[in-house]
């Protein structure tokens, strides 16, 4: 069994979506580990802020087939694969690392490099799983965290409006 982490993002309906989308990953995989809930400005284009989050999960299943289901679960939150890059979306979820496994296939990158760039993303994984080390650099993510530029961090720790999964 491997230990997965998503990444998940909204910066419309963000709480129902996330929630929903929460909830649809707790069916698909059990238990979740949920990192804290982050506001952050949008990243490349002038947007609504976002809220990002972790959570990790334990699996059997290949990496396409976890691929598959997040996209899915995108799409029944009103995803549209036309969208842009840096747009507003309804729900963003990303497979950004599955147990020690490095895999460059198409758009299936595994780590995924928003890991070491965007705060965003590595606070939350730093905040859940500190101690484990990034496949490729062998540098834990709570090190890779500590030493990540804050100068212009535009994000904070919030208290989203729901309190549990269930």
């Amino acid at each position: 069994m491997s230990r997965g982490y998503i990444s998940i993002g909204s910066n419309i309906d963000k709480e129902k979506n996330i929630l929903s989308a929460l909830r649809a990953l707790a069916i698909f995989f059990g238990g979740l580990v949920v990192s804290s809930t982050y506001e952050t400005e949008a990243v490349g284009f002038t947007g609504d802020t976002f809220h990002n989050l972790i959570v990790g999960f334990d699996s059997d299943l290949d990496v396409k087939t976890i691929a598959k289901q997040l996209r899915q679960i995108e799409l029944d939150h009103g995803r549209t694969r036309e969208c842009k890059k840096f747009s507003s979306r309804t729900l963003d979820l990303d497979l950004i690392l599955y147990g020690d496994e490095v895999i460059s296939d198409g758009r299936l990158q595994i780590p995924r490099d928003e890991i070491e760039k965007y705060a965003f993303v590595l606070e939350p994984l730093a905040e859940i799983a500190g101690d484990q080390k990034h496949p490729v650099s062998g540098i834990s993510y709570r090190e890779l965290w500590e030493r990540f530029d804050k100068d212009d961090l535009q994000q904070k720790r919030i208290k989203p409006g729901w309190s549990s999964i269930e």
